[in-house]
């Protein structure tokens, strides 16, 4: 499986994952927080599967052509 997550989706989702994860300790105290773990995996994964059904992706595609071919 390849990647579809762009750099700063996925330091977005590991952010709010943690955030979400901090509430079960910190905050509210309840397994609402739990959900955080979803974001956080995916984050640290790479890999959203609710995108792979749309065929989203936030990374940049890679190049195709000739210009993908390093010049020597």
């Amino acid at each position: 499986m390849r990647n579809n997550e762009g750099t700063i989706d996925r330091l977005v989702r590991v952010v709010l994952g943690v955030v979400l994860l901090s509430q079960v300790f910190f905050g509210l105290k309840t397994p609402f927080g739990l959900i955080g773990l979803l974001p956080l995996l995916t984050g640290l994964v790479g890999v959203c599967p609710a995108y792979l059904p749309f065929g989203l992706r936030t990374c940049p595609a890679p190049a195709k052509g000739p210009e993908a071919v390093p010049k020597s």
